[in-house]
């Protein structure tokens, strides 16, 4: 990475419960903070919200030499806030217009750009949510938005698969990462 002045940008995306940070920890836990650096923005500030959307996103792309690793990103915009009604269907729509455009103009600066969809069935995602409420080590990954969320099943696959249509492209193509009944790790 160093040696070769490489810049990477990950992102995981998915369902509360699919994995993400558990996934991204495994990856981080034994590599250098200097080259890998992991970005879980909170809710975006008033001032933020006056932005351009993709905007607060931009000053967390890597230089050469890094991996940046997004635990969620600007696709909250086709997901989370498109479902619980946190921006418009017009501004959903325009940011499935919008992203693959910004993705191209990021790969042709030359990062290398990942996309990985944690997919979790219905019924490991109860029991992980579960899980949280019952672990008091856990409680902490689990918001009021989740379990409003929760009950929105069908509206999140609907929002995905709108999300994979629009923005799974040849430069910045999605990886999609099944459901497994064996992956038991909560």
């Amino acid at each position: 990475m160093v040696h070769k002045g490489l810049k990477v940008f990950i992102r995981f995306e998915g369902r509360d419960g699919a994995g993400k940070g558990g996934t991204i920890k495994a990856m981080t836990e034994r590599v250098s903070p200097r080259i890998f650096r992991v970005v879980a923005l909170p809710a975006p500030t008033e001032r933020e919200k006056s932005q351009m959307y993709a905007q607060r996103y931009m000053p967390y792309l890597p230089a050469a030499g890094e991996v940046v690793i997004f635990d969620r990103s600007w696709y909250n915009r086709a997901g989370v806030e498109r479902v619980m009604g946190f921006c418009t269907e017009e501004h959903a729509k325009r940011f499935l217009e919008m992203v693959p455009l910004i993705e191209k103009a990021i790969v042709e600066s030359g990062v290398i750009l990942r996309k990985y969809w944690l997919e979790v069935s219905p019924d490991e995602q109860t029991r992980r949510l579960e899980a949280r409420i019952d672990d008091g080590r856990k409680t902490w990954k689990l918001s009021d938005m989740d379990l409003k969320s929760y009950s929105r099943w069908f509206d999140y696959s609907r929002a995905r698969d709108d999300m994979f249509l629009a923005t799974d492209t040849s430069w910045a193509p999605w990886f999609v990462i099944p459901p497994t009944t064996s992956d038991r790790r909560g």
